[in-house]
């Protein structure tokens, strides 16, 4: 600035140095010398021309000065101008910054990367800011355009993202779900289902994993629950089986807990369960009897009071103080055998006679002497008894007895009359059958208890075979409950 001032100011003392030399008298070119020749006397001037041209020079003077003077003041206003101007315009620019930093310190740009994006409309007003050369090109300058653009690139930015998050999350979860559906379809899958149920599952499979797909929202993907359809399936996958049963009957079975149902019965459990998982903790199995021969004590089969056909359920107890718990719900009685104790037969008989003779006779003498007197009031009396006896008795007693047993082991008779080493082996044995059953009745019959409640009976029982394992492991604490 203060070069472009001395220019100016040199430039006008040229001008003023132009003007006073154009305002002297330009001498005269002085023509081609001729030949020499002798000069004429020069003219005198007068005294008027020497003031008019001394007045026109102090005309010229006064006029340069004040020309100059004028150009120094037009000079100095205009680097005042200039100076007030630039000074003004590095206000307006330092204001245009302040005003950009606060649009730009009031927003979070949190995100980094979708930050640069803002950022670029912040330099691109700050280079303009910078570059500006007048007010008005300042003035022109919008910084809330600049800001306003870059808050809009940058949700730009940040929802680009976000979407791209979204959609890969969304993907994500896609894939998860579907999985989770596959997951939970195999193990149906995996049953030996007939044709036409196999495709009822996989088109059902499928349509949940194209709903999957088609779904536009996280919240629409983690809504598809396969546990409803997979209820019914695996309802109707239950019933088939159990249908396909060729028995009225079948074991359900749950926890390791089972029982013996009709298959109506077992259909209708089924059917009120409304939870696919708590439905998979049921297995169905197809009865199949079998007969087991166990030793229990006589109070471990309700007394021995069994017949064979008698409906029975079992009991276990668990350990010497456990609880008790069911272990099969039915079976029956096919055989009870007494022990060999029970077929031993003890007989002890006794016989006596006796007799006795018995004579006596007696003889018996008395007299009697008594007298009284009352003297007065008072009285007194005598009296004296003499007794004299006689007997004579005679006593014969004969007696005699005799007394004899017999023991007779029927468990060893069993076997003569197996054996053929026996004589009417057809009358012992209908003389010996249901002996074991008459000793029961005669109990009941008598009310007298002749088996202690420990004699060890051998029961021959039927029960469905899937119970076989529980029975034999629980057997040294087994009771059989008769149903009445």
């Amino acid at each position: 600035m203060a070069e472009d001032i001395e220019k100016k100011i040199r430039r006008l003392r040229e001008l003023g140095r132009v003007t006073a030399e154009a305002e002297a008298p330009t001498p005269a070119v002085p023509p081609k010398a001729p030949i020499p020749s002798k000069k004429p006397p020069r003219r005198p001037r007068s005294l008027s021309a020497i003031r008019e041209r001394e007045r026109r020079k102090r005309i010229l003077i006064g006029a340069a000065i004040l020309i100059t003077v004028i150009l120094i003041v037009s000079v100095g206003a205009y680097a005042y101008l200039q100076s007030s101007a630039k000074s003004k315009l590095e206000k307006t620019r330092l204001e245009k910054r302040k005003l950009l930093e606060s649009y730009f310190s009031s927003y979070n740009f949190s995100e980094k990367d979708c930050a640069k994006k803002a950022e670029v409309y912040k330099n691109e007003a700050l280079a303009k800011i910078n570059s500006a050369t007048s007010l008005e090109e300042l003035n022109s300058i919008n910084v809330k355009s600049y800001f306003s653009k870059a808050v809009q690139a940058y949700k730009q930015c940040v929802e680009t993202k976000e979407r791209l998050a979204y959609e890969a999350k969304l993907n994500q979860t896609k894939q998860e779900k579907i999985q989770d559906i596959e997951t939970a379809f195999q193990p149906l899958l995996s049953m030996p289902l007939p044709d036409s149920l196999r495709a009822k599952v996989v088109a059902t499979l499928k349509s949940l994993e194209e709903r999957v797909k088609n779904a536009k929202k996280i919240e629409d993907v983690l809504a598809i629950n396969p546990d409803t359809y997979l209820l019914n399936l695996w309802r109707e996958y239950y019933f088939w089986k159990i249908d396909n049963i060729p028995t009225n009957e079948v074991i359900l079975e749950k926890d390791g807990s089972k029982e013996l149902l009709s298959k109506a019965e077992a259909k209708s459990i089924l059917g009120t369960i409304n939870d696919y998982h708590e439905l998979l903790k049921y297995s169905i199995h197809e009865v199949q009897y079998v007969d087991i021969a166990l030793v229990l004590s006589r109070d471990k089969v309700a007394g021995g009071f069994l017949e064979p056909g008698d409906k029975i359920v079992l009991f276990a107890k668990n350990g010497t103080k456990g609880t008790f718990k069911e272990i099969a719900n039915i079976g029956y009685v096919q055989m009870i055998l007494l022990p060999v104790d029970a077929g031993k037969i003890s007989v002890s008989e006794s016989q006596s006679q006796g007799g006795s003779t018995s004579t006596s006779s007696s003889t018996t003498y008395s007299e009697t002497h008594s007298s009284s007197y009352n003297p007065g009031e008072i009285s007194f009396s005598n009296e004296t008894t003499v007794s004299d006896t006689y007997s004579n008795s005679q006593s014969t007693t004969q007696s005699s007895s005799a007394t004899y047993s017999y023991n007779v082991n029927l468990a060893e008779i069993l076997k003569a009359i197996a054996a053929g080493k026996i004589q009417a082996s057809d009358e012992v044995k209908a003389q010996l059958e249901s002996y074991g059953w008459k000793i029961i009745t005669l109990e009941q019959s008598t009310d007298m208890l002749v088996l202690p409640p420990d004699t060890n009976f051998l029961v021959i029982i039927r029960v469905p075979s899937i119970f076989v394992p529980d029975i034999l492991q629980y057997q040294n604490f087994l009771y059989l409950a008769r149903v009445s």
